[in-house]
């Protein structure tokens, strides 16, 4: 046995063809740990998926359903403008508000990147499910959650009115202060701290799960 080669040699002095599951020295003592790589890679991903599923976030998925997608706030702003100036009408069963107070709530979530979210969620949380949560949907480009529930701690909602342009201001407003806010903005209170531009997708994805559920109503 050749000790720098690792082959058998042969009476004829040419190199007997390898064992098809033969391995070196070194390709064993690599393969535990290439394996232990794509078992904490998978288990990763798997603790990844459960802890979000777990925090309710991934398999909310309402019937009618536009599924938009929006990285920007200032692309989601357009589909408002369109939704508000036709004759807007909820796409049942997939939201219970009104376009009023959709837009409100989209307003306090924007509010609160600024000056703080009144019942965050524990640190344990953010760094857990929730960030887990922001990074699929992210990924995915995304997001999807109950479309009834209100931001916790949030002031109730307006009750339900049909002329929606004093929501539409104040979400406006929101943006505007948003794209013009110097300082560091706050957590958010399921996915943590987040920098300004994953603040940036993080309302557009938003704004785009909540356009998703309303349409223009079609004239017959």
């Amino acid at each position: 046995m050749s000790e720098q080669t690792g082959t058998a040699r042969t009476s004829h002095g040419g190199a007997a063809p390898s064992h098809p599951l033969a391995t070196s020295a070194g390709d064993a003592a690599r393969s535990p740990s290439a394996s232990r790589r794509r078992a904490l890679t998978l288990g990763a991903g798997m603790a990844t998926l459960g802890v979000a599923v777990g925090a309710g976030y991934l398999l909310y998925q309402p019937s009618h359903d536009r599924q938009l997608v929006y990285a920007r706030i200032s692309d989601a702003m357009k589909e408002v403008d369109r939704l508000h100036a036709a004759s807007v009408q909820p796409l049942e069963p997939a939201t219970a508000w009104t376009w009023s107070q959709t837009l409100e709530h989209c307003a306090q979530s924007i509010e609160f990147s600024l000056a703080g979210f009144p019942q965050p969620k524990s640190a344990v949380f953010q760094h857990t499910a929730g960030a887990a949560a922001f990074s699929l949907f992210a990924w995915r480009g995304r997001m999807s959650h109950d479309l009834a529930e209100p931001i916790p701690g949030a002031p109730a909602l307006t009750a339900p009115i049909a002329d929606a342009s004093a929501a539409l201001a104040r979400l406006k407003a929101a943006v505007t202060a948003f794209e013009l806010h110097p300082d560091p903005l706050h957590p958010h209170f399921a996915y943590g701290v987040l920098s300004r531009a994953q603040y940036e997708q993080a309302h557009a994805m938003h704004l785009a799960n909540h356009l998703s559920a309303f349409d223009a109503r079609i004239s017959r």
